[in-house]
């Protein structure tokens, strides 16, 4: 429905349609010519604008499992309460059992409702109990691939259980040499997986398990023939788990493809959440964009602001400006080295610095704590990128505020 509310002045965004992409970068991000560029869609503004709400009491959810009640290792029962999960969220609740089955499972859900460890406590006790099992998770972005090793060693502390980050922007030495340790779980992205397995140091045969997250977000970057050539090499016996905030065409021919009988479980209930305080910021040809933002940042009462810029030379451009005018900010874009972008981030969710300028590398998938703004300083391509974009605040039950500025 929501595809109706804008137009689209440039047409449809090309995809490759099969094999290995010659030319592509080795950074992680995408192959070939596929890169994601602004569409020019005219965005209804008033979809930027909506009063959050108050969680009503008959509102909070119930599980109708516990941790404690599952079927799983007692170890990591332990780890699991000790990582902080006091009841599973809505998708834990529906999905764990059905992937504990040995189901291969589709799970739609909202952005931060735990779908990370909704695949990695199944996965992970599947490989307690048949250790020759390896599992190859499939990510879009770096980033997302570091939290979910992150959140995977959280959860197998003293377990003896491994896994290797294969992103591009880090040493290649290093993964081939730990993928060489043979570990439980690879992380990876599309671009280095790719450069791998061209090399012949990584042998997806040995996979019968694998996770696609932020299905959807790789197919937009242009990764629909990369994830079909990687389920192609991977083991025929094997259960697949693929997450996605929606179920686009594509995606459900993905499906019919490369999972057998899959289960769907859909929880994605409204487009934003209810508790993100939406509103515009009127700019008009006469303003200084970057001292509208200098007073909408002063006035506002933020904890940390998040502001996306359309492109990086616009988010480097912004940073400097914003840093000049005495404010704790940095900023994180595809062209930024892995280290150094691994340096914002952290710098961020610790809190040394409250502004990150962005571009949408950090719309999808990533958990910052205590993210009160979302600014778009610059509009988003599409509808479903201000989503993903604004889905970085508002979360674990908190209200968030997320302004967009328009001429």
């Amino acid at each position: 429905m929501l595809d109706t509310m804008y137009k689209n002045k440039n047409g449809r965004k090309s995809r490759s349609n099969g094999g290995w992409k010659k030319g592509g970068t080795r950074n992680g991000s995408r192959f070939g010519n596929n890169k994601k560029r602004f569409s020019g869609n005219v965005i209804d503004e008033r979809l930027f604008v909506n009063k959050a709400q108050k969680k009503e009491a008959e509102e909070i959810f119930e599980p109708q499992y516990s941790f404690a009640s599952l079927n799983i290792n007692k170890k990591l029962k332990e780890a699991i309460a000790n990582h902080g999960f006091e009841k599973p969220t809505p998708i834990q609740d529906k999905a764990i059992p059905v992937i504990l089955e040995g189901k291969d499972v589709i799970g739609l859900a909202n952005t931060g409702t735990g779908k990370t460890a909704t695949f990695l406590i199944p996965l992970i006790n599947k490989i307690l109990r048949f250790p020759d099992e390896k599992v190859l998770i499939i990510v879009p972005v770096r980033e997302l691939a570091i939290q979910i090793q992150e959140e995977f060693e959280l959860l197998v502390r003293r377990m003896n259980l491994s896994s290797v980050v294969i992103i591009g922007g880090a040493s290649m030495h290093r993964q081939i040499n730990g993928l060489q340790k043979r570990p439980n779980v690879v992380i990876g992205t599309p671009g280095r997986l790719k450069d791998l397995v061209d090399r012949k140091k990584l042998k997806l045969t040995q996979f019968n398990n694998v996770v696609l997250d932020e299905a959807d977000r790789m197919l937009d970057m242009g990764f629909i023939a990369d994830v079909k050539a990687f389920m192609a090499l991977v083991s025929e016996q094997r259960q697949t788990l693929l997450f996605s905030a929606t179920f686009s065409n594509e995606i459900e021919r993905l499906v019919k493809d490369f999972m057998k009988n899959p289960e769907k479980i859909s929880l994605k209930t409204r487009e934003t959440s209810k508790q993100i305080d939406q509103n515009i910021v009127r700019v008009s040809s006469k303003d200084d964009k970057v001292e509208v933002l200098h007073d909408v940042l002063n006035k506002s009462n933020f904890e940390k602001a998040l502001v996306f810029a359309r492109t990086k030379h616009g988010a480097d451009k912004l940073c400097r400006k914003l840093y000049q005018k005495g404010f704790k900010v940095d900023s994180i874009h595809g062209d930024k080295p892995h280290n150094k972008r691994q340096r914002v981030l952290k710098s961020f969710k610790q809190s040394s610095i409250n502004i990150l300028v962005a571009t949408d590398v950090a719309a999808r998938g990533l958990d910052i704590p205590n993210v009160s703004h979302v600014i778009n300083f610059d509009l988003p391509a599409t509808y479903d990128d201000y989503i993903h974009r604004i889905g970085r605040t508002g979360r674990a039950d908190k209200q968030g505020i997320a302004l967009t500025f328009v001429g």
